[in-house]
């Protein structure tokens, strides 16, 4: 068995200025749910301008580059797997857009199986936000993401990131038209639902969705332009809190 197939799946990547990469080890993140304890995590940056343009709700031009990314993104999830099969390890991909497991109570609670965004913390690339987006010290809320799960344990796991570096920066509740989180910030001891209302945010996306670009369909983007970490000049690059 190749033991450094982290560097066979960073090769796997169209480039590297536009991807962030993360090994992590999830130990009960996942329990239950996969029989497989660690993950690699990858992370496809958005273009700027298109995000940029997102600061009033959602664009068709939003639209077909999230719908694009997923695309691109699964196309590498394949390549991994595939790999990582030929190789003998055993793995297991989460498709990344409308396909991914949901858990068993979705309509209630608008949870998937698995979180890649828990997933990324687990791996140091990033906490999450106040309206519960994953900030990534690259790149900000600005990428989306996949993974490729395993038992095969990585050579390099990333440090976990166990609380929010958002300090009192609140532009994102401030520009959320669903009002949906109320400035509390994350840590790993607390529950989603303490600082952030999904089903407010679920419900708002869709009614932009279908106003601003007649698709059925539930994006938005506002809290995704508007965060600090992903704007090209104020984009911090170490793990100060906004002040």
């Amino acid at each position: 068995m190749d033991t450094n197939i982290e560097e066979v799946i960073e090769c796997l990547l169209p480039d590297k200025k536009n991807y962030i990469v993360g090994y992590a080890d999830l130990q009960d993140l996942i329990k239950d749910k996969h029989p497989y304890r660690y993950a690699v995590i990858i992370g496809k940056k958005l273009d700027d301008a298109i995000v940029d343009a997102t600061i009033d709700g959602p664009t068709l031009e939003y639209f077909n580059l999230l719908n694009s990314t997923n695309k691109e993104l699964r196309r590498i999830t394949e390549k991994i797997s595939s790999d990582m099969n030929s190789r003998g390890i055993d793995n297991h991909p989460v498709a990344v857009g409308d396909n991914r497991e949901r858990d068993t109570d979705y309509e209630r609670n608008l949870r998937y199986k698995f979180s890649y965004k828990m997933a990324a913390t687990r791996a140091g690339l990033g906490w999450i936000g106040k309206t519960d987006l994953l900030i990534t010290e690259r790149f900000g809320p600005r990428v989306r993401f996949t993974s490729v799960l395993t038992n095969h344990r990585f050579q390099h796991l990333g440090e976990p990131i166990g609380k929010s570096a958002c300090g009192s920066c609140d532009i994102c509740i401030e520009k959320c038209p669903a009002q949906a989180a109320n400035g509390k910030l994350w840590d790993t001891s607390i529950n989603r639902d303490e600082f952030f209302n999904a089903h407010k945010c679920h419900d708002m996306c869709r009614r932009l969705s279908m106003a601003r670009i007649q698709q059925d369909t539930t994006i938005c983007g506002i809290c995704v332009s508007v965060c600090p970490f992903g704007m090209k000049k104020t984009a911090k690059l170490d793990k100060e809190p906004l002040s």
